[in-house]
């Protein structure tokens, strides 16, 4: 069975070869999803990652339109560090640490059930 999702909702359709399928659209490298957009995210390793390439996560947690961060940290999952962490609950995210196929395939399904999630993705081989 397979839930209804909303009109203008992104769905992450694949992932592979250094890209991804967003809703009928293919994007080249690491991105950042949301509900109702998907940006470039310039960030080819979980090392790269830092509480400034998630400015536009902690924004949105400001302002109340995401709560979740599924954090796909490549082919495996990668400890967050204390200060990524401590940025983004204070912007009101959890962020939930993942490879990227397990945080692909859970956005699909909280955004479906309509939480308030978010997703960034490092691009897999």
């Amino acid at each position: 069975m397979t839930p209804l999702i909303p009109a203008g909702r992104q769905i992450i359709e694949s992932y592979g070869e250094g890209r991804f399928r967003i809703s009928g659209t293919a994007i080249e490298g690491s991105i950042l999803v949301f509900p109702d957009r998907t940006l470039p995210w310039p960030v080819d390793s979980s090392e790269a990652i830092t509480p400034e390439s998630l400015d536009e996560v902690a924004r949105a947690g400001e302002a109340g339109t995401v709560n979740v961060l599924l954090l796909g940290c490549g082919q495996r999952m990668a400890m967050v560090p204390p200060a990524l962490r401590d940025r983004l609950r204070a912007a009101g995210v959890v962020v939930e640490p993942m490879d990227t196929g397990a945080a692909c395939r859970t956005y699909n399904v909280l955004m479906a059930e309509g939480r308030q999630v978010a997703a960034a993705l490092i691009a897999v081989p």
